[in-house]
């Protein structure tokens, strides 16, 4: 009881030191802790680039808080689908549509965005079917040699993290999934992409045309055979039952999911909260550098530290070396025109979407070419303004690209160090499960991967 009510005296006075900077929401709160000089420094930087909004303006909710999570409205969360999405996401027998028969069953969405990668790929190029092994975090799967090699799945650019899916609109390097806000006015050319005209956002178009660019099968035979056929029924008790075990559910219950994968236990998040030891001195310069000096904010803002815009910073492709397969199917200059590409329009050639930047240093390979494999090349890139793609015309690179202000070498340093560590939620295989029901191994379940993977 004493422990208790010094808690309480604790937390009156401390909160009357920081009511200055903090939201007025009790459940935000979660330590006593007052803030240093630095940290006074740190919180009137943030007021003063959210016009007095502070630090609410970068929290992300709580994984379960569904109410506060962005959401498409034709696809309100619930439990029951983040449930099944989790599930379905990470399932290997969704692997039901492969061109190699031997491949049945061995991959899923996660052999692309697993929680060891921070949920992206953690190689330059994602490999779903036809892929062999995984390593300690996906590093190690490569291409199955006796594969036909336009038999492989093999993705045409660096795959993006799901983190903080909840806040794009629009989903893929390019902008191209989703049918509402930032895509309104591209209808025509949402010819090969007919689920935008369904009226989703992009989490939920990915989910649905992800099916089956990526060979994957749902319906009622696999709810049937691996035992999903009650979770669907109590995440669609709206939906007949002749259409309730399908690729459209399954799609929705897999974009519910993706929208709960938050990186809101990163320390970054925690000194939001108003825990300030959960950043070294070091990395709280490194973020006053952020969003001060070294302008990273202007793209990478609000609680997923991105933005909805689309910029050229000329960085290179998978064709610039001979690390990267391009397969012949690819329609390769459109994916290096970036939303250029999709739209057709030449002032959008060689933009590419803003990416979160929570758990960088899980992945491993950075730029939408994976041309960076440390976080440290990415910022030095972008502070000295010299494209590395020299198909990119100097009058389309964007503005922020060569007027970075100089940052001395202790000022990088902070930085990186606030981006690698201060970004990264330690404890994403919360959003794991902890077994899938075809007891089959995941995120992969070919033979290598297995072994990788402790399952054989």
């Amino acid at each position: 009881m004493k422990k208790i009510v010094f808690f309480i005296i604790v937390l009156i006075f401390s909160s009357c030191e920081k009511d200055e900077y903090l939201p007025i929401n009790e459940s935000i709160i979660k330590t006593t802790t007052s803030p240093s000089e630095l940290d006074v420094k740190l919180l009137t930087k943030l007021d003063s680039v959210t016009d007095g909004e502070g630090v609410s303006f970068f929290i992300l909710p709580d994984s379960n808080n569904y109410a506060n999570i962005p959401q498409d409205p034709l696809n309100p969360i619930t439990s029951e689908k983040v449930a099944l999405g989790k599930l379905l996401f990470h399932e290997t027998a969704t692997g039901g549509n492969p061109k190699t028969a031997s491949n049945l069953f061995t991959y899923s969405c996660a052999s692309c965005h697993h929680a060891a990668a921070g949920f992206s790929a953690g190689l330059r190029q994602g490999i779903g079917e036809g892929g062999v092994g995984f390593g300690s975090k996906g590093e190690s799967r490569s291409f199955n040699s006796i594969i036909p090699t336009n038999d492989i799945d093999i993705q045409p650019i660096r795959s993006p993290t799901i983190l903080n899916v909840a806040y794009q609109d629009v989903m893929l390097w390019n902008g191209q999934f989703g049918g509402t806000g930032t895509n309104a006015g591209t209808e025509a050319n949402w010819t090969n992409i007919p689920e935008n005209a369904l009226g989703f956002q992009g989490v939920e178009v990915q989910a649905l045309k992800g099916q089956d660019v990526h060979r994957l099968l749902v319906n009622k035979k696999f709810a049937k055979d691996f035992n999903y056929k009650k979770m669907f029924n109590k995440a669609f008790p709206e939906i007949l039952k002749e259409e309730r075990y399908t690729r459209e559910t399954a799609g929705l219950a897999i974009a519910a999911y993706e929208r709960t994968v938050l990186p809101n236990q990163s320390p970054w998040q925690e000194w939001l909260k108003g825990d300030y030891n959960a950043l070294t001195n070091k990395e709280k310069r490194g973020a006053k550098m952020f969003f001060g000096k070294a302008k990273c904010f202007k793209c990478h803002t609000g609680p997923a530290l991105n933005d909805k815009n689309f910029y050229a910073l000329g960085m290179g492709d998978f064709d610039d070396t001979n690390n990267a397969l391009v397969q012949d199917d690819t329609n390769f200059p459109n994916v290096k025109r970036g939303r250029g590409g999709f739209t057709n329009k030449p002032r959008d050639y060689y933009k590419f979407k803003t990416p979160t930047l929570y758990n960088l240093i899980d992945n491993g390979v950075f730029g939408h070419g994976g041309t960076f494999t440390s976080v440290r090349d990415i910022v030095e890139y972008k502070l000295n303004g010299i494209p590395e793609n020299i198909e990119v015309p100097e009058e389309r690179l964007h503005r922020l690209f060569t007027n970075v202000q100089s940052l001395t070498e202790n000022q990088i340093n902070n930085l990186v160090l606030f981006i690698e560590n201060g970004l990264r939620d330690p404890n994403l295989m919360r959003y794991v499960p902890d077994a899938i029901n075809s007891e089959n191994c995941f995120p992969n379940n070919d033979i290598a991967s297995r072994v990788d993977l402790g399952c054989d």
